[in-house]
């Protein structure tokens, strides 16, 4: 069971590691057992300082610092979390004035600001935003301008509102909501063009989320289903007002996207520019110019991040930045009333302050390519726009399946590690509907058929693997494993050797290979006739008529027929064996093989041996070949045609080593036959002969020793 100082332990590593995501779910986990807990309350404040999340982390130091108050860490960290609220909050309240706002009930236009904000997604964009969404950015941004600078009514007085209060004439946008009480005149214009640039675009909006939380697993782009929903969860809190929660769902959403590597530059954009709607609506104007940067940055000329960062400059009295950026959206949508209103308000406090040659004191206004703008006449597009269109969506959608086949295979790595193989089976099994070329994916799917006992699919996959890369090592290794399950030992011996052969030191399968082998030798023994020697039954050919008795080709005293091929026969036990000494056939010439054998007769063996060509031998006794066997025809060889035919010796030996069970029973011969098998090697190779030289027998050496 994990403890309280298990999930400190991690949370602390989790910080380490910039995952902020994670590292607050454990510090949740940590408080929900141990309410209070100091390093909980810590970490969890370092974490929510990097999200900006400035008045939580605040308050869990002070917490901190109440149990104990003498913590350096906690002190420190606090004097950096209250300065960054003193950065706001002087500004709120030197560049504000209180002014009276009436919420105005309106039946036939009742969708408020927060209804568009996750619209960012809901389209097809340029640079990352919708050209759909232009003008009802002025409903988008209603509330979050701080600072309207119409002059009328007040006679000189400052021209900014309340930080929550409308702004005026030039606003545009949150008139539809509220009324400001100095100058309803403004506002009854602003509620009737926000009104049109809404209704204009409505038909090619998108339903946004809705209250009941059903479209909260929507897909969302590229983005994972934990972090697509995150990002549900922060439109559904923005629609309902709760900003700094939305907040905090888009920048966990934002942690949690740039952690797992995916390259999502649109998804990215949208998260920035979200969350600088919730800087703007909650009065944190220099973070969300940083956030439209950053969606900037990753989608250049996106329309909703440089609407909300001339807003956020204007609100800071930064009015020639904000200037640049309303005539930047003007480029790109010349229907946005509220850059238009804001354009001339603007134009006139520049004026005032910078007198005639207020533009020379501008920076430089971006041009905007063609490509970005959204109301200008439409032209046909050429052959080469619509195959460098073709060749981008083809792009794109590559790009996607190698995220998502990254993911799945990622996945399958995970649930592998956690012992969970019928997950994983399925994860791999997914990625090779995408990629069926692709080779690691068979050996991962193998290994996982392994763990469940399934032997045959396994072998299937390492062969498929192996088709795709011959010398794959671990595929040889697998379907070793896999063909022992299916007690298939000398395949599973003959994969065990090539692993081997390509690196020696795979301890694994040493291990593997002495385990078959005994598995092998038990088999054959339980397989095999008993170790009894075998007797031969004589057959006695019968003709017309009996032949007189010759006796001069009697062997042991027994007799044998003119008209029967040459045989030696042997008395044993009272009874006569006959060993046929012409074999006509696989089966004489492996049983009179076995007489020889059993009764040690080399004598017998060597004729044999001489009667049949070198190269049928391996044909005859390619199902029957056993150690006795292939142990009696190396004593034959030595001791019987060593000295007298060594050309035979060599001829047999040549031919010996491509029966079909040879490599296996090569493997089961014993030290003292392996001993006798060098030796006839070094004596041949001692032997001058016409047939062959010593580096002959040196290199036939090799497939035997």
């Amino acid at each position: 069971m994990a403890t309280v100082a298990a999930y400190n332990n991690r949370a602390q590593a989790e910080i380490r590691l910039q995952h902020w995501h994670n590292a607050l779910l454990d510090c949740q986990q940590v408080l929900e057992m141990e309410p209070g807990n100091k390093k909980a309350l810590l970490h969890r404040a370092t974490v929510l300082k990097q999200q900006g999340n400035y008045v939580k982390a605040a308050e869990d130091l002070r917490n901190v610092l109440q149990v104990e108050p003498h913590n350096d860490r906690a002190t420190k960290l606090l004097v950096e979390v209250d300065k960054k609220l003193n950065e706001y909050r002087p500004e709120k309240e030197q560049k504000s004035k209180k002014i009276l706002i009436q919420e105005v009930e309106n039946e036939g236009n009742h969708e408020d600001d927060d209804g568009n904000h996750e619209d960012d997604e809901a389209h097809p964009v340029v640079g990352g935003e919708s050209a759909a969404t232009a003008p009802a950015e002025r409903g988008v941004m209603g509330n979050a301008q701080k600072k309207p600078h119409s002059r009328a009514g007040d006679g000189g007085r400052s021209p900014h509102t309340d930080p929550h209060g409308g702004h005026g004439k030039g606003r545009g946008s949150n008139a539809e909501k509220y009324k400001v009480s100095q100058d309803p005149a403004a506002s009854g214009k602003a509620v009737s063009n926000g009104a049109q640039g809404s209704a204009r675009n409505d038909s090619r909006r998108e339903e946004p989320a809705r209250g009941d939380g059903s479209s909260l697993d929507t897909p969302s782009g590229a983005l994972p289903p934990p972090l697509a929903r995150l990002k549900n969860e922060g439109n559904l809190l923005f629609k309902n007002g709760q900003f700094a929660d939305a907040l905090e769902k888009y920048s966990q959403a934002l942690t949690g996207l740039t952690d797992s590597g995916i390259d999502s530059p649109e998804d990215m954009c949208i998260l920035y520019s979200n969350r600088a709607a919730c800087y703007l609506k909650d009065g944190n104007s220099s973070d969300c110019i940083q956030d439209c940067t950053r969606a900037l940055e990753l989608q250049p000329f996106s329309l909703k991040p440089l609407l909300r960062r001339a807003m956020a400059y204007e609100t800071l009295e930064r009015y020639r930045y904000a200037y640049v950026d309303y005539k930047t959206v003007l480029q790109i949508d010349t229907g946005v009333q509220a850059a238009h209103d804001s354009v001339n308000r603007i134009t006139k406090l520049l004026i005032e302050q910078d007198g005639d040659r207020w533009r020379e004191k501008l920076p430089e206004i971006p041009l905007v390519p063609l490509s970005a703008q959204q109301h200008r006449r439409e032209e046909a597009p050429s052959a080469e726009v619509l195959q460098a269109r073709a060749e981008k969506a083809k792009q794109d959608a590559a790009r996607k399946a190698e995220v998502r086949f990254s993911s799945l295979k990622q996945d399958g790595n995970e649930f592998v590690k956690k012992g969970q193989f019928e997950n994983a089976l399925d994860k791999y099994s997914q990625c090779l509907k995408m990629k069926p070329e692709e080779c690691p994916i068979y050996t991962n799917r193998a290994l996982c058929f392994l763990k469940l006992d399934r032997f045959a699919e396994a072998k299937q996959d390492c062969d498929s693997a192996l088709r795709l890369e011959p010398g794959n090592k671990k595929a040889f290794y697998r379907r070793a494993l896999a063909n022992k399950g299916l007690k298939d030992y000398i395949a599973c011996s003959s994969d065990l050797q090539e692993v081997l052969q390509q690196d020696p030191n795979v301890a694994e399968a040493e291990k593997e290979l002495e385990e078959v082998t005994l598995l092998l030798r038990q088999s054959l023994a339980q397989g095999s006739p008993s170790n009894k020697p075998r007797r031969t039954i004589p057959i006695t050919e019968v003709g017309e008529a009996e032949e007189p008795v010759q006796p001069d080709r009697t062997i042991a005293g027994e007799t044998s027929r003119p008209s029967a091929p040459p045989e030696d026969q042997h008395r044993e036990g009272g009874e006569a064996v006959t060993i046929n000494l012409q074999p006509c056939s696989a089966y004489e010439f492996n049983q009179s093989l076995n007489a020889a054998r059993a009764q040690s007769n080399l004598q017998a063996g060597a004729q044999l041996l001489r009667c049949v060509p070198p190269e049928t031998v391996p044909v005859y006794i390619s199902n029957q070949l056993d150690g006795h066997i292939l142990s009696f025809i190396m004593q034959v060889l030595e001791s019987q045609l060593l000295e007298k035919e060594p050309h035979l010796v060599y001829r047999h030996l040549s031919h010996l080593h491509t029966a079909d069970r040879f490599s296996v029973v090569l493997m089961l011969l014993e030290k003292n036959e392996h001993a006798q098998m060098t030796q006839l090697f070094e004596r041949l190779s001692a032997l001058d002969s016409d047939a062959f030289t010593r580096n002959d027998v040196h290199n036939l050496a090799d497939k035997y020793i």
